[in-house]
């Protein structure tokens, strides 16, 4: 009995395993983009508790891309955030010179803030 054999009418090869004949099927190559922590914990997200979207844009080959650009959002968002908020607080380069201590408590803060936004916004809906 043959390991390999090929419908003639789909073109789709079938490979014996164990009993059956299963196709060799593969997705198309999908062109890799960097993804940034954003990106992961999307991607963990909607590994966890999204499982229909997740599956939905992995065989559609989309994935990856989605995944770049809520990263891409994301980052903007939260540096856009970051500097909206210490702006309006008065968290400026004057004070980081003059008390580092206090500045960097405002930056973690409002870093923090800008951050649950983002959560809130896009990674976690």
């Amino acid at each position: 009995m043959k390991n390999h054999i090929t419908d003639k009418k789909t073109g789709i090869g079938y490979t014996l395993q164990g009993d059956y004949f299963l196709p060799d099927l593969a997705l198309p190559a999908e062109k890799e983009q960097p993804i940034g922590i954003w990106g992961q914990r999307r991607l963990r997200y909607l590994r966890q508790h999204k499982r229909l979207i997740y599956t939905n844009l992995l065989t559609s080959c989309k994935l990856n891309s989605y995944l770049a650009d809520i990263d891409r959002q994301a980052e903007e968002l939260f540096s856009r955030l970051v500097k909206q908020m210490a702006e309006q607080e008065g968290v400026t380069e004057v004070l980081k010179a003059r008390d580092q201590m206090v500045w960097v408590g405002r930056m973690n803060n409002i870093r923090n803030r800008a951050a649950e936004v983002v959560y809130n916004d896009l990674i976690y809906n």
